[in-house]
């Protein structure tokens, strides 16, 4: 059976690139205090908007949908699930806000995984909530040309109630122990998850759960403000591919941590560079809300919707976003690109006119 050995650093991991990424993650760590104490009022803010980005990327990843009015009147229980997809999307946010008010309180065992999986589809009719697989599966990809392959394949449902029971005591032994990077440990056992596949549904979004579950006991708290699962969904060719790559030679116990933790690692990175620029934003900066909208496409040199500004400014209202921007296009300093669900606004460069 594969083996759980958390208690050694694996010497791959050992290199530059990685301590790096780890170092400069503590060093956003030893802000966040301050970064939470700045502006209470925006951070607020921040949480709700997070919340309805995290809960609508973890599944549509997964190939989940809804309109995005119909998610935040979900995410905000302002409407009950009339499909299937939301009733996942419901049940999402349920388990979501158990781990943001509880974390601090929640053990990580094998009955506590069930549990959740059990809250996930607490919305939907299903016979496998809280239970693992009892069959078989496979995880499969599909070309361009519409073949399936197996891509990998997980333990078989007979080993897996041990396999999780291993997994969680050799990561909270390790946790215990302190000899081995907190972020480190918490990459390898979402990778350990995921090869596990413990379930016959959910199993990406449990591992989702989870990853912000161990940050914040941790004191990892980014994952609160700023969309983890968000980040994840915009470079899901990465995921996918990383997983791939360090689950080869996984049941031999010869797999490489290497790349998925390399990846898990850069994408919390991201998440504390732009929960620092958000906050910073606004705590420091004393323009008017106009002028913030304007002063954010002089920083960015790429394209930014309506709904990109709102995200980056929660306390300026999308009414005063759209004047704004009806302002800067009147005055020729902005441009609109596309149309539709697709309108985005890009700086006007003077110096190539």
């Amino acid at each position: 059976m594969k083996e759980f050995n958390y208690r050694e650093m694996n010497k791959e991991l050992m290199v530059p690139e990685i301590m790096n990424l780890v170092s400069k993650i503590h060093e956003f760590k030893g802000k966040q205090d301050l970064f939470i104490r700045a502006k209470p009022d925006i951070l607020k803010a921040m949480l709700e908007v997070a919340k309805i980005q995290s809960t609508g990327a973890s599944n549509r990843i997964e190939g989940i949908f809804t309109s995005d009015s119909r998610l935040e009147e979900l995410v905000s229980k302002k409407a009950e699930p009339i499909n299937r997809d939301e009733e996942e999307i419901a049940g999402y946010r349920e388990v979501l806000n158990t781990i943001h008010e509880n974390y601090d309180y929640i053990t990580l065992k094998s009955s506590v995984i069930l549990q959740l999986h059990r809250d996930l589809y607490s919305f939907h009719p299903s016979n496998n909530r809280g239970r693992y697989k009892n069959q078989d599966n496979i995880i499969e990809e599909v070309d361009e040309k519409g073949i399936r392959r197996i891509r990998f394949k997980p333990l078989s449902a007979f080993e897996t109630p041990e396999a999780v029971e291993k997994l969680c005591s050799a990561y909270n032994e390790s946790i215990n122990d302190g000899r081995i990077d907190t972020l480190i440990l918490i990459s390898k056992f979402v990778l350990d998850f995921l090869s596990i596949h413990p379930f016959n549904d959910g199993n990406g979004r449990m591992s989702r759960l989870i990853t912000l579950l161990l940050l914040y006991q941790q004191g990892y708290i980014v994952g609160k403000y700023v969309s983890v699962e968000m980040l994840i969904e915009s470079t899901k060719e990465s995921y996918y591919e990383t997983l791939q790559e360090s689950s080869i030679g996984w049941h031999e116990n010869e797999n490489s941590y290497l790349p998925f933790v390399k990846y898990y690692l850069s994408i919390l990175l991201k998440a504390y560079r732009d929960f620092s620029d958000r906050v910073e934003t606004v705590a420091v900066d004393k323009m008017g809300k106009s002028e913030r909208v304007k002063d954010l496409f002089d920083k960015k040199v790429h394209k930014l919707s309506k709904r990109e500004i709102a995200d980056i400014y929660p306390d300026i209202s999308v009414t005063t976003i759209e004047k704004a921007l009806s302002d800067l296009l009147k005055e020729g300093y902005i441009k609109k690109v596309g149309s539709g669900r697709g309108t985005a606004y890009i700086k006007i460069n003077r110096e190539n006119q």
